[in-house]
């Protein structure tokens, strides 16, 4: 373990923290936008121990920080006309530069790729000891992967302590967000990470500016990453953080039916006297560049506050509003909720248990429901699922015609917990964009409540877009007895289904409501019938 101290921007620390850097060691160093944990950008030893220390994957590249334009040719093998342009408008400061890679840059910068992400810092302190070094230094966040990036650097030290021996303490960042990450082509950009330097900023310099997918949406495992912040969870507490979509009043609706043990709120300044629950501020509503710099010191308190679940109020998209936005739904890992649609209720329950018959009830009612089942069924009919699911489980899944055989995969899963990873693995995300889809559909159509009839609710993480979870519980004999008449399967058979879902204890703590049904079917109508309307009331005084 190492001696980790935090040293001032002097002339004999900066010497001390020079020799450990040319030594192959890493150092964490100050930048207007984040604390950046350094090494020598040509020396792949020294490379290799910034993922080590960070626990960062290996193909999440790196951006390499540079002292002036003369040292850009020791990075990059192409500095065109266009990004020389940019250079001269927006360094030194936190723009970052995807450019074709100089030989010199080991792979392990670009995490393979051929192109380096490239930028010259404002801050005096950093480029000072990347002068006195003589040497390009790739830096990424001096942070524990995946959690706030450090913006003091006392955050470095909590996170690094024992890890590396020295900190230069620059100050508090003055931006707060890591840099804007842009590829460039001819005469246009391609915005690969929002920040500090907006759209309308790159417009004065080149003619088209383009916004990456990868701003708003998380890029699957098999896609690289072409900058840094694109791919993982990036910037996460240990709370779950779920992003709420709406007015100020939808919010405090919305967090004050579904609080929890240990739930809080992240907010804008003004608006904590509004909650009687931990508040987490960061920034004026109106002011991004407030919220930018504000940010990851809001994260980190979260975690000092011990809160299990915080649900946050969503930024503005525009201007430095959307490298906000960008960090935060990274935080949620895309956990996001809009207040601004139709109340979905979520009814799950073990199987057997009568949600099929409760389902029915709620429809008559004016609630429209979408049969998950239904729509799974549809999902695993698809080519390209029945090729995963035959190119992990084989051809023995299939019937004679080469058509998937529900049956023989459902006695194959169920009862082995890897099989049913994997099948939950394949089938989740798929089942979920539909059913976001056919949700939107309905919110276009009037439709004001929708019904998820879910087994998997839970399983699924569909539960999160819900505004209430009922759950419908039934003793276990009825509920053996029940699927062996309906399935046509035998008792050995029944048993396995019922031992792969959860216990009543779970359902009952996961849920809002709860209905049991071991009575007769009129006493189910009624139960039910009082929660439908228990519901209504209690969304904004609806009694219809």
């Amino acid at each position: 373990m190492k001696d980790t101290k935090i040293i001032q921007p002097v002339e004999s620390c900066l010497n001390l923290a020079k020799q450990e850097l040319l030594h192959g060691e890493i150092v964490a160093i100050p930048t207007e936008t984040v604390y950046g944990l350094g090494a020598d950008a040509t020396n792949p030893h020294a490379i290799e121990k910034i993922f080590q220390v960070k626990g960062r994957p290996q193909d999440n590249p790196l951006i390499v920080h540079i002292s002036d334009i003369q040292m850009i040719h020791r990075v990059v093998g192409v500095f065109s006309k266009t990004a020389q342009a940019l250079a001269e408008t927006f360094w030194p400061g936190p723009l970052t530069m995807v450019l074709p890679k100089h030989h010199s840059v080991p792979f392990e910068v670009s995490a393979g790729l051929d192109t380096v992400g490239v930028r010259m810092p404002s801050h005096q302190v950093a480029r000072a000891f990347i002068r006195l070094c003589n040497v390009p230094i790739a830096a990424p966040s001096a942070n524990l992967s995946g959690k706030p990036s450090p913006t003091k650097a006392q955050h470095v030290y909590q996170d690094l302590n024992g890890k590396i021996s020295y900190i230069i303490d620059g100050g508090e960042c003055a931006v707060g967000l890591e840099s804007t990450v842009i590829s460039v082509g001819d005469d246009e950009v391609t915005i690969l990470r929002p920040g500090k330097i907006t759209m309308d900023d790159l417009l004065h310099v080149v003619q088209t500016v383009k916004i990456d997918n990868g701003v708003f949406t998380k890029l699957e495992e098999h896609q690289p990453a072409a900058s840094p912040g694109m791919k993982y969870k990036h910037y996460s507490p240990n709370a779950e953080i779920i992003m709420l979509d709406g007015t100020l009043a939808q919010f405090e609706q919305y967090v004050q039916r579904h609080l929890s043990d240990k739930t809080g709120v992240l907010v804008f300044d003004g608006e904590e006297n509004r909650f009687s629950i931990p508040c987490v501020t960061y920034g004026e509503k109106d002011n991004s560049d407030q919220q930018a710099a504000s940010l990851f010191d809001s994260l980190r308190e979260i975690d000092k506050l011990g809160l299990k679940k915080v649900y946050a109020r969503m930024p503005s998209k525009t201007g430095v509003g959307l490298a906000v936005y960008n960090r935060l739904v990274r935080a949620c890992g895309f956990q996001m909720i809009s207040l601004k649609r139709p109340i979905i209720i979520g009814l799950t329950g073990q199987t057997g248990s009568g949600k099929t018959t409760v389902s029915q009830i709620f429809s008559e009612h004016k609630v429209s429901v979408l049969n998950c089942d239904q729509i799974a069924r549809q999902v695993i009919e698809r080519p390209e699922v029945i090729e995963k699911l035959t190119g992990y489980f084989g051809t023995a899944i299939l019937d004679q015609n080469q058509a998937l055989n529900r049956k023989k995969l459902g006695n194959l899963v169920f009862g082995n917990a890897e099989y049913l990873s994997y099948l939950n693995h394949v089938m989740y995300p798929r089942i979920t964009k539909v059913v976001e889809q056919q949700v939107q559909q309905l919110h276009q159509h009037g439709c004001k409540w929708i019904l998820l009839d879910a087994p998997t609710l839970f399983e699924s993480g569909i539960n999160h877009i819900c505004d209430y979870v009922v759950s419908v519980l039934a003793p276990k004999e009825i509920r053996e007895d029940r699927i062996i008449k309906r399935d046509f399967i035998s008792v050995f058979e029944a048993a396995k289904r019922m031992s792969a879902q959860h216990d009543d204890e779970f359902y009952s703590a996961q849920s809002d409501e709860v209905i049991k049904n071991d009575g007769s079917q009129e006493d189910l109508k009624e139960k039910t019938v009082q929660i439908i309307k228990k519901i209504k009331e209690n969304i904004n005084g609806d009694k219809a």
